[in-house]
């Protein structure tokens, strides 16, 4: 038994990346509990474990006391001297109490401490690998499911995927393949337990990275996303090079890219908007594909004031609000739409100064007219 502990110590160490010194350490705690539930002892005691020879003894170790109060815990000076005349008081003498059987418990015991560690070290190593992939996206596979959870495999670990956080317009079946964002990756006492989500808005910003290389690398930036899973979403995009069309490198050649995207998320509709520092522009971005007339900020109040034609009125606020809610998201701005009818029944809105301007900026001359 002896010999193929030390074996099996040293084949874990090398495929397990465990250390021996660490599962010695372990051995040799359990076998201190062993010793005292099987032999029904109290006494202080030492296991030796040799790792040379694979032999393992117990040591009772006991205090050199003048009057002995606890024989398991103490040893008087008198017969401690019998022992050898350099001990004194306060000293521990280390006796051999190794049981005539003990090697049998040892076996059994050593095992499950090696199983035991070799379980918590493999969760350990697939917690390392999955904790680095939080926030992240990965491709799974959809194992089963419950009433509570979708049970997707990724690999080495099975996640899951909570109802609140799959899409209303997505069916799931066995063996199918799919994109998942990992939310959470926790240590639990069964091993790694990992959280995934369809719906978080961070899976569509790691799909856009999948997708635009701009992204990926940089060149165009994110900056911020509104969602409705399985519905609509709204992303506001920027380049800091002038040269560089942040919502173009999104939409692809022929609409190829975000149509990649929209295609694994089973027809999600996504708006692409370009971002700005300037509320009135950035405000009037985000309510694509709506046309805006008029965009009045109010800065202590973090509100703005959005005035539309009369006949875009229902696509700026959106099908049960939604495409003025998610602008409203996106920008972090309120909104307060409102029909440039009604804008000009209440003064905020003069729709033939508008107009004039609009016809005079016409007839204006070009530049290249004006250097000619």
């Amino acid at each position: 038994m002896n010999s193929e502990l030390l074996e099996a110590l040293e084949v874990l160490e090398k495929e397990k990346g465990i250390s021996k010194d660490v599962l010695v350490e372990a051995i040799e705690a359990a076998l201190i509990s062993a010793y005292k539930r099987n032999f029904h002892q109290a006494q202080n005691v030492r296991i030796d474990f040799n790792q040379g020879t694979g032999t393992i003894r117990v040591f009772a170790r006991k205090t050199v006391v003048e009057t002995v109060e606890d024989d398991r815990l103490e040893i008087s000076i008198e017969e401690a001297k019998n022992m050898s005349p350099y001990y004194e008081l306060e000293d521990i003498i280390e006796i051999e109490v190794t049981p005539k059987n003990f090697g049998r418990i040892a076996a059994q015991t050593a095992k499950q401490v090696v199983t035991q560690r070799v379980r918590e070290a493999e969760r350990g190593i697939i917690y390392a690998e999955y904790i680095d992939r939080e926030e992240d996206i990965m491709t799974g596979i959809v194992q089963r499911q419950d009433h509570r959870f979708i049970y997707v495999n990724l690999g080495r670990v099975e996640a899951l995927l909570p109802a609140a956080e799959q899409m209303p317009n997505e069916t799931y079946h066995t063996n199918d393949r799919i994109k998942v964002y990992l939310t959470k990756v926790e240590k639990t006492t069964k091993g790694p337990q990992i959280m995934v989500s369809r719906t978080h808005p961070g899976l569509l910003k790691r799909l856009f990275e999948l997708e635009v290389p701009e992204i990926y690398d940089g060149t165009v930036e994110v900056k911020s996303i509104a969602r409705e899973a399985g519905d609509r979403s709204k992303i506001s995009v920027y380049a800091e090079d002038p040269e560089v069309d942040p919502v173009g490198s999104c939409v692809g050649q022929k609409g190829q890219r975000v149509q990649a995207i929209v295609n694994e998320l089973k027809g999600e509709k996504i708006d692409i908007v370009q971002w700005s520092e300037d509320p009135v522009e950035y405000v009037a971005n985000a309510l694509s594909p709506s046309k805006v007339l008029q965009v009045d900020v109010n800065e202590e109040e973090k509100m703005t004031r959005v005035i539309v034609p009369d006949y875009q009125l229902s696509l700026a606020i959106g099908k049960r609000g939604q495409n003025a809610r998610l602008a409203a998201k996106l920008t972090g701005w309120k909104i307060d739409i409102k029909s440039q009818s009604e804008a000009e029944e209440l003064g905020l809105y003069d729709g033939s100064q508008a107009a004039l301007e609009e016809s005079d900026a016409a007839h204006l001359p070009s530049e290249e007219a004006l250097e000619d």
